[in-house]
């Protein structure tokens, strides 16, 4: 008789719950489902009934991770508001999540992205989601006629690059200090301002004539 959707929904949200206080205790490196289920109280065969393998575990946790974050994106897409606000909101309201995440638990934050970095395939589709939320923000910015000569991808691979501090969970811990709203705000600025093609033929010398 197949087990209760919700029985499967508690066990798993039990099992994530132990894992957050294993990682947060000891970190994310030596973290095996053997630790879980001891943990947890359980056999390892009753684990497996409710996730495969760690991979799915893992997948699991980053999905409660990028839960908060997407929806945020999501909603972002839908508002009406120029497409410079949007991308400076793009960025400014997932940093207030992590950096408010990093405060409340610092520990926690650090066991999730070694948890991330073992197992980043299991990730790379929110990284790949979130590039494509950018993309179409910076595709409205096309439109509004920033970006001046350049294609899109090219854009998205420059603006990844400019705003890593404020992005990337890794880079932000050592430079909380220094990646706040406001230099975000001047970051976005430049960007929009300053990022177009450049011409390729190289500026004439100019002669210079000295009366003798």
């Amino acid at each position: 008789m197949p087990r209760p959707e919700t029985d499967i929904e508690a066990g798993r949200e039990k099992l994530i719950q132990t894992a957050e206080v294993i990682i947060r205790e000891r970190g994310a490196i030596n973290f095996t489902i053997t630790d879980l289920a001891a943990e947890a109280g359980m056999s390892q065969s009753n684990v497996y009934r409710f996730f495969e393998n760690k991979d799915e575990l893992a997948e699991a946790m980053a999905g409660r991770w990028f839960a908060e974050l997407i929806t945020i994106i999501e909603d972002l897409i839908e508002a009406d508001m120029p497409a410079k606000q949007k991308l400076y909101e793009f960025f400014a309201r997932r940093l207030t999540i992590k950096r408010t995440r990093f405060e409340e638990d610092p520990d926690l934050f650090r066991s999730y992205m070694e948890l991330g970095d073992q197992h980043f395939e299991v990730i790379r589709g929110y990284v790949d989601l979130t590039d494509h939320y950018m993309a179409i923000i910076l595709a409205e910015a096309m439109e509004e006629g920033y970006f001046e000569g350049l294609e899109l991808d090219k854009i998205v691979s420059l603006v990844n690059t400019m705003v890593q501090p404020f992005c990337n969970p890794n880079l932000m811990m050592n430079m909380m200090h220094l990646a706040d709203e406001d230099r975000l705000r001047q970051v976005i600025d430049t960007i929009l301002t300053g990022l177009k093609a450049h011409n390729e033929e190289a500026p004439k010398k100019t002669k210079l004539h000295i009366a003798g």
